[in-house]
């Protein structure tokens, strides 16, 4: 059976706050001492290392929901399907509704559920639930999708990744230039057979937890004077980034594998937009795996102007690119794209895809 991607949708922001929004930041280390070096310094091996030189930010009336049901709408559109056909609406997400101005996550009803009341669907048997898997976690909402229908449990899915960053980062914390918001979604259908097998060919899913579980967590603010049990996005950088380096590369190879599809006919790896060069050196290292010199335009990039919106990078890629609106990238019938991605778990995922 084929299990395709049938319709696409993404959520972008409309504020954009640049690397100067943090040229007034008072940073702190760890250790709550002020950070040694100026904001000058900070953001210019903060872009070096990072790529990012922008980021979007939701408006102040909008929560995670809202946008999540945005993206889903368009891709429930673009796929032409009846929403009242959908089985499952699969919402990844790490934080839900955090409204502006307040400190405690909202999660009762869940996002799916709010993304579900939203498209006004009716159908009591269109089951809405969250997923909690980290960054990977729109990945790991396919696979499951993917498994609910070759279960025959399901036909179409709607899975979403969608986050609002910017309402849980310490701004005392230079890390917290990294963050934003968006969302992106997909619609997954079970489609006729064809001679050459098209959709989902292969996946690759695994969580480390036993030394890596707290490389990213929730953590005090930086500055000491703030209320300590107010809790912020906070990461251990080089520890993830050594991490990434070390099992990335590996679960795309094995997924690669699983799918048949020879490394010469990859077309497209479209990687978590985590970091410039984190995403750089695991591709680097995938290729090294093959003994083969990186294509040209292999990887599109997103993160320079969009930055990290966890689960939200890589439906929001792809939408772009199918879109026509990433610049001189482009996808065409019978591509192969591999998706990977990391993050808090630590968890990894990967899937090969034929177009």
């Amino acid at each position: 059976m084929n299990i395709e991607i049938t319709g696409t949708g993404c959520f972008i922001p409309t504020e954009t706050v640049t690397n100067a929004h943090f040229s007034d930041h008072s940073f702190y280390m760890e250790d709550g001492n002020p950070f040694p070096h100026s904001n000058t310094i900070i953001t210019r091996k903060f872009v070096d290392i990072t790529g990012i030189r922008e980021r979007k930010y939701v408006s102040e009336n909008q929560a995670n929901s809202d946008i999540a049901f945005i993206a889903a709408d368009l891709a429930v559109k673009d796929s032409g399907i009846d929403p009242e056909t959908l089985d499952y609406i699969i919402v990844a997400h790490n934080f839900g509704n955090v409204i502006n101005q307040t400190v405690q996550t909202d999660l009762v009803p869940s996002i799916a559920a709010r993304v579900k009341h939203q498209l006004r669907i009716k159908n009591p048997k269109c089951v809405a639930y969250d997923v909690i898997f980290g960054c990977p976690g729109w990945i790991e909402g396919v696979i499951q999708a993917q498994a609910f229908i070759k279960a025959g449990m399901a036909r179409k899915c709607l899975v979403i990744g969608s986050e609002t960053l910017s309402r849980v980062v310490d701004h005392n914390d230079r890390d917290s230039m990294i963050y934003s918001d968006g969302a992106g979604a997909t619609v997954i259908e079970l489609m006729p057979e064809t001679d050459e097998p098209r959709g989902i060919l292969a996946f690759e899913t695994a969580s480390f937890t036993y030394d890596e579980v707290g490389y990213l967590n929730l953590g005090p603010s930086y500055d000491k004077e703030r209320d300590p049990n107010i809790r912020y996005i906070k990461m251990q950088g080089r520890k993830i980034y050594e991490f990434a380096l070390q099992h990335v590369p590996v679960a795309m190879a094995s997924c690669l594998k699983q799918s048949g599809i020879p490394i010469e006919q990859v077309t497209k790896v479209l990687i978590h937009q985590a970091n410039e060069k984190m995403d750089e050196a695991i591709l680097q290292r995938f290729y090294k795996l093959y003994d083969m010199e990186i294509p040209e335009g292999i990887m599109p990039m997103s993160i320079q102007t969009l930055g990290n919106s966890s689960v939200a990078t890589i439906p929001t890629l792809l939408d772009l690119i199918l879109k026509g609106k990433l610049e001189d990238q482009s996808l065409s019938k019978g591509d192969i794209i591999l998706f990977a991605s990391v993050g808090a778990g630590m968890n990894i995922n990967a899937i090969v895809y034929r177009l």
